[in-house]
């Protein structure tokens, strides 16, 4: 191979997640790869879910690459380390593999260390949940701490939840914050009026907003009996639910069955969430558990007012405006929202939300890959 042509094509990063649907994982890993140098560093993906995801055509149109792997069953064990093995062997132009997908990464983790990659663990979440598929879950990533070669993680909070305190004190373990745009998501009035124009929500409403998958975590069964009190004493107020999940039709039935369901707007998945919090006047988070909560930094570079659960990793409490509260007390969180005004909004220039400045934090692992790579070619 002519040398002058290799060096002037991008390293290829091999990214494991789920799916390319809408989710806080992977709108971190769009984020990134919106950021990083695409003549430098180019994203690939390896995703299970067969349907095609909201982010799939961006990424073809960016120059990556989406490959589907079976899903793992326990009893296909054997024919899911064949997919992989014959995977890396097929794809040699891959030296570096960033797993997101923890419940099988010390399975895929491990072969592409075999087939001579350098393997990166990022840990995302503080929980699995409850039920026997947690506790498989659990069992499964145990190995994850010994099998990576790098042990990311987008708070310590998670970092110690998957692989351990111990872990999170060697050196090759990195907290990487989960980085977004601070210009795309600012405030801007315009934008704001055009948006409720399109909701159909008048100038003087006021709308609760929350941004996320419909699923357990996120915890849409508490946040909606809170905005049906909140309704009774305000009349003149909306919920805007910006996302999708298996929860869906069971958040709608609830609306009903509180009778607030023509003043609970839910668009489903969007690409564009910066739009939709422009119409928000308050951002309410209370979910069960968090790795970080990257909706709640966008929220905050809005300048809105955030009111988010106990559960949420103090990484992500940056701006003066944004109230911890535990989802105990539905009364704390009524107290805290009938001080919120229309339109309210906090100025962002500060420290504490910089460090979260998608370009900054892309250049770090745009760094970081190439050095990997450049390892593995000697």
């Amino acid at each position: 191979m002519d040398e002058g042509k290799f060096m002037s094509e991008p390293i290829r990063v091999l990214h494991v997640v789920s799916s390319m649907g809408m989710g806080g994982i992977q709108a971190y890993v769009m984020n990134l790869y919106r950021a990083v140098d695409r003549e430098k560093v180019q994203f690939d993906f390896v995703k299970y879910i067969e349907h095609k995801g909201v982010f799939e055509d961006e990424i073809t149109q960016m120059g990556g690459k989406i490959y589907r792997c079976p899903q793992y069953a326990g009893k296909n064990h054997f024919a899911y380390c064949r997919w992989w093995d014959s995977f890396f062997k097929e794809h040699p132009e891959y030296h570096v593999i960033h797993g997101h997908v923890r419940s099988t990464a010390s399975i895929y983790l491990k072969i592409a260390k075999k087939n001579g990659l350098v393997t990166i663990a990022h840990s995302h979440s503080t929980s699995n949940g409850s039920g026997i598929s947690a506790i498989v879950k659990d069992v499964l990533q145990l190995p994850i701490r010994r099998t990576a070669d790098y042990l990311f993680a987008c708070s310590d909070k998670a970092g110690k939840w998957l692989y351990g305190e111990k872990a999170t004190k060697q050196p090759n373990y990195r907290m990487i914050p989960n980085g977004v745009d601070l210009k795309r998501f600012a405030f801007c009035e315009e934008k704001r009026q055009q948006m409720r124009q399109e909701l159909g929500i008048a100038k003087d409403t006021f709308v609760l907003g929350h941004i996320g998958r419909i699923t357990v975590p996120k915890n849409h069964q508490f946040l909606v009996e809170l905005f049906a009190e909140y309704h009774k004493e305000n009349p003149n107020s909306k919920l805007l639910l910006v996302g999708d999940g298996e929860l869906f039709e069971t958040v709608q039935q609830q609306c009903t069955q509180l009778g607030i369901s023509d003043v609970v707007v839910m668009v489903g998945s969007k690409t564009d969430t910066e739009d939709y919090y422009q119409a928000m006047d308050v951002f309410v988070f209370p979910s069960l558990w968090e790795g970080l909560g990257i909706v709640a930094i966008e929220a905050q570079a809005n300048g809105l007012t955030c009111l988010v659960s106990e559960n949420v990793p103090r990484e992500a409490i940056l701006m003066e405006n944004t109230k911890v509260l535990s989802i105990q007390s539905k009364g704390e969180w009524l107290d805290e929202l009938k001080k919120v005004s229309v339109g309210e909004r906090m100025q962002t220039k500060n420290n504490s939300i910089q460090q979260y400045d998608i370009c900054t934090i892309a250049d770090r692992l745009q760094q970081f890959y190439l050095e990997q790579h450049e390892k593995v070619r000697r």
